[in-house]
């Protein structure tokens, strides 16, 4: 993965995947999601009860656009645990309906 970002972006997009443990990006914020795959993930954390950073995408375009290269996925929401992306919207939905997501959000 070749990234054209400056270190200094790179750095900027590491602490803020990291921000928290989870860290959630998405269009607008939880208690406002700007779309339907936002709020289905939000939703979904939510019913777990778990901490959570976020990014409002329409905060900060060239972090998000930046976000986007580094993780070579195009689109929100972007879910992250321990700065791993895990995925948007389908991949959280599906790891909550086999049971594997409460074990990514709580080891």
């Amino acid at each position: 993965l070749r990234l054209n970002m400056s270190p200094e972006m790179k750095i900027r997009v590491e602490e803020t995947t990291q921000s928290d443990r989870i860290f959630l990006m998405i269009k607008g914020t939880p208690e406002m999601p700007m779309c339907g795959f936002s709020a289905r993930v939000v939703r979904t954390l939510n019913k777990y009860d778990v901490q959570y950073s976020c990014l409002n995408i329409f905060e900060d375009m060239e972090l998000t656009n930046a976000i986007k290269e580094y993780s070579n996925w195009p689109t929100t929401p972007q879910l992250y645990v321990e700065g791993e992306l895990v995925g948007g919207c389908d991949i959280v939905e599906e790891l909550d309906s086999n049971g594997e997501l409460v074990s990514i959000l709580n080891p």
